[in-house]
Parts: structure tokens; sequence; C-alpha cells
């Protein structure tokens, strides 16, 4: 608590014609670590960790003009370090799942780092959420971060150079640019794993979610993908009308939420691959908040906060629990190195792999 004191005076205090910096502390390894704020003419905030680029709070208003932050997250870098909630961070080399942790790619099979049951989860043990990336570029409402992962991190092929910029609008949105360029032919699924809990607190169950997509695609046990591409009509996962998110999630009459345990699954975005459009939409009717998401990803993950169990310590001194928080992550399709029928996440040299991701919060 006294860090995050400490952050929102520097806040206040800081010049409008820079970002706030602040230091966050060291690594285990002993990397330190910064912290900047990013600031627009509403009086929304932007707070931004070199460490993973987690996002560790976001303001926004709600209907009558009070701002709260809506993101999930932790006070201290020490928690972020040992979090397996990936709160707030930056996602790759691969967001999402890969099977058995293995693909094939030009005749080679490679081999990955296993961390959920037999599959890699968002990059492995170390994923980019795990390391600290370097600023390129700062001011009162832009953050630039890269980072370069090297042959064979984590088991990926090819030198991956990555570059992100966050941009916080005046009208109340945070976007976030991914470029990315490789020397060797290699599988690229970036995003950005924010939880939300609009309201501040409690439940997420009451929050109305559209997303604009006719099909899914449904996984086994283990949550990897079938391969179908299954329609949401006539099923609990049909968002395409706004509905409540506790109005269908019932896991014992449903095989795929008996699966995800609620939510924890990819919709294939109406709009397809490349093209930017929204992929959610959230509103809370109790604050009167509005989340929209944006991106040019062919899916979208959206996560029910299954997990959350009230036993880890957050901010504030806040335990999260079930189902107090969701994730919307745009992305490609999880395990697509694995499925032909699925859009290619193969990055080659000369080619730049670009997502725009954007959260814009209104209230009404």
């Amino acid at each position: 608590m006294v860090r995050r004191n400490a952050l929102l005076l520097a806040a206040v205090l800081a010049p409008t014609i820079g970002a706030a910096q602040v230091p966050y502390g060291k690594t285990t390894a002993g990397v330190p670590v910064e912290s900047y704020t990013l600031r627009n003419k509403q009086g929304m905030e932007a707070h931004i960790i070199t460490y993973g680029g987690i996002i560790t709070s976001l303001t926004a208003p709600d209907r009558n003009g009070r701002y709260a932050d809506v993101v999930l997250g932790y006070d201290t870098l020490a928690e972020y370090e040992k979090g397996k909630s990936y709160f707030g961070a930056l996602i790759g080399r691969y967001g999402n799942r890969i099977a058995k942790g293995r693909f094939s790619l030009n005749g080679t099979t490679y081999k990955l780092a296993t961390n959920d049951g037999p599959n890699t989860l968002h990059g492995g043990v170390v994923g980019f959420n795990k390391v600290v990336w370097t600023v390129t570029q700062s001011s009162s409402g832009k953050l630039g971060l890269t980072y370069t992962s090297k042959d064979g991190e984590e088991g990926y092929p090819g030198t991956l150079k990555v570059d992100a910029v966050y941009t916080l609008t005046d009208d109340n949105a945070l976007r976030l640019d991914f470029t990315a360029t490789t020397d060797k032919d290699t599988p690229v699924n970036l995003t950005q794993h924010s939880y939300f809990n609009l309201r501040g607190k409690g439940t997420i169950l009451g929050n109305e979610l559209q997303i604009p997509g006719g099909r899914f695609t449904p996984v086994d046990a283990t949550l990897i993908p079938t391969g179908q591409l299954q329609p949401v009509a006539g099923t609990p996962f049909d968002f395409r009308e706004s509905t409540a998110i506790g109005a269908r999630i019932d896991t014992k009459g449903d095989e795929q939420l008996k699966n995800g345990k609620g939510y924890d699954h990819n919709w294939v975005l109406d709009k397809g691959a490349g093209v930017f459009g929204l992929v959610a939409k959230v509103y809370e009717p109790q604050s009167g908040r509005v989340l929209e998401v944006s991106s040019t990803e062919p899916g979208v993950q959206f996560y029910s906060g299954n997990f959350l169990d009230g036993k880890v310590k957050a901010k504030g001194g806040w335990a999260y629990g079930y189902r107090e928080g969701l994730a919307l992550e745009p992305q490609h399709f999880p395990d697509s190195p694995n499925q032909a029928n699925f859009p290619s996440t193969i990055l080659r040299p000369g080619q730049t792999y670009k997502n725009t991701i954007i959260y814009k919060l209104t209230a009404r």
C-alpha cells in the first residue's frame, strides 16, 4: 500500500510534459524496474511497469464522474514475480496454449517449455510477462518498450525483436501497438492480459458482455482446441447480443463450460484477421462503466476469472475472489501452429508482425 501511495503522489507531482517515472524495486536477479504513469486531459491514468510491460493500474470514471482503478493486480514487484495469473502483462512469444509443448515447422519439431499441465501457456515458464523490457520513449501520454527474445528462448526458433507502444488518448482509450521482426520462421501471437473489474470490486457475473463472433473454438479437457469452429447459436457461447456473463455460466449443463470451469475460450470474430474492429464490449450496470475492446486480431479469449480463489493477496489488501475479474485477450487462435485450418501465426524474416489493441472506457 505504501508503494501504491508513493506512485500516486509521484503522478500528481510530475511535470505535465513527461510521464511520471519512479523506481519500482529490483527483481530477484537484481535488475531495476521502473513505473511510468500516463495521464490524459480527462484525468484518466495508466500505470505501467517495465517488468512484463504490466499495466498495474488503469483508472476510469463511472456515470457520476468518479474515477476508480478498474484492473486487477498486486502492490509489489515481488508479488508480480511470484504471481501466476498474468495480471496486466504483455504476453508472448505465443499467447494462449500450444498442445503438448511442441510444434513442427519446416520439417523440424520444436519442444517448448511446458507450464500448464502437458501444454505450453503464454510463452512458457519465462514468457514476456516475466522479463524486464527496455524503454524506448516516454511522454505524458505515451510509453514505448522493447524486448529481444533470443533464438531458442523457451524453445522457440529465431531471434524475435518486439516493440510495444502504449498510448493514452484524450477520449479515455489505452492503445497498445505491437510490432515484431524475426531472423527465422517462428510462431508469434502477442496479446495483453489485463483483468478488468469495472465496478472496482465484486463479482463480474452481472456484467453484460457482447462479442461479435458467430463461432468459437471448442476445447478438450486440457483447454486445447479440437480444431472445430463451432457455431455459437443455441449455446451458452452466444454473446452476439449483450448478455449477462452469469446468465448461462452453469458448468453442469454444458461440456465446454465444464472443460473451462466457466468461460475460458477463444471466439472467432466475424471481422476476420487483420481488420481493425470491435472484439468485445462490456457494460457494468452499477457503475455505468463501459469497456470496448478493439483489435486487428481474428479472435478473442474471454476468461471469466474461474481460478481466482480469494487466497492471493492483491492491491490494497483485497484478495480477489471467484469470478471477480474478467480478461479479454485479442489474439490468434490457441494452438495454431498445430492446427492447419486456423489462421497462420508464422512470422518469417523480412515480414513485420503488427497487432493493435485498444481498450476504451466510457460510462452511461
